[in-house]
């Protein structure tokens, strides 16, 4: 599936939105200005996902995941390397990280939880639906094990929203990527929505 102009310039619009406000969340808890940017919008089967996310990051990730059920139903994710991870942890709580610890985890959670939260509160505002979110779960793994839990066990063709990210705060810059997945039904919705936008 291949968005249009018109479609990845509204639905960056309403990211971006969704990132004023986890931005605005994430500055108040740390005390520290931050600025995230969305470069890049896409959308693949899951199928093609894979390779294009392979690409993108190295082979160990830590990834934030939250099920979202509702007429708008899927998975998100928030999607670190595992490097990356810990320099965003490290700007964030002001000390160097060497491992991902037991509070080095905790302050990820809250970031792709905020994040997410955003992003798909904002869906749901544009949709006028209620969406419930599952308890948000950190994950450290070989990407390919990652990729896999996107595929397996899935019934019908689903799509993913493969969103760059980039934070920014004291003069560091950390790529990620945020990936929503989503059945057809539930894109369809979304993208009928964001046609309106324009």
């Amino acid at each position: 599936m291949i968005l249009t102009d018109r479609q990845r310039d509204s639905l960056k619009e309403l990211i971006n939105i969704a990132f004023g406000k986890a931005v605005s969340s994430l500055s108040e808890l740390t005390g520290y200005r931050i600025i995230i940017d969305v470069p890049k919008i896409d959308i693949y089967s899951i199928d093609e996902i894979i390779p294009h996310i392979e690409g993108l990051v190295t082979e160990e990730v830590a990834t934030v995941h939250q099920i979202f059920t509702g007429r708008l139903a899927g998975d998100a994710f928030l999607l670190l390397d595992q490097n990356g991870a810990k320099a965003l942890t490290s700007l964030l709580i002001d000390e160097q990280v060497e491992t991902i610890d037991v509070s080095v985890k905790e302050v990820l959670i809250e970031v792709g939880n905020i994040i997410l939260n955003a992003c798909l509160g904002t869906f749901g505002n544009m949709l006028n639906v209620h969406i419930t979110f599952s308890v948000p779960r950190l994950h450290l793994s070989a990407l390919n094990d990652m990729l896999s839990s996107l595929v397996i066990g899935k019934e019908g063709i689903r799509y993913a929203l493969l969103i760059a990210t980039k934070f920014k705060l004291k003069g560091s810059e950390i790529g990620g990527y945020l990936v929503i997945v989503l059945g057809v039904g539930s894109l369809d919705k979304l993208l009928e929505e964001v046609e309106k936008l324009g």
